[in-house]
């Protein structure tokens, strides 16, 4: 039980440059979102998302319409 949690803010996402994807265990089924620079590949993780509704309001937090998934 967290006494203080906080939302977090929402992360610095330029379309441009950036990709949201979440990443997916295939084990485990644990789910961690973040964001794929465009020009290295390179994930970001920024953090972890126990079902659907936390990875929407992520979408909606950052402004994206789809995510893509990474296996």
């Amino acid at each position: 039980m967290a006494l203080f949690h906080k939302k977090p803010a929402a992360p610095a996402y330029d379309p441009e440059t950036q990709e949201p994807a979440v990443r997916k265990s295939i084990c485990t089924g644990e789910m961690t979102v973040g964001l794929i620079d465009k020009k290295t590949g390179r994930f970001q993780d920024l953090m972890r998302v126990e079902d659907q509704a936390e990875l929407e309001a992520f979408c909606r937090r950052i402004g994206a319409e789809k995510i893509k998934t990474i296996y």
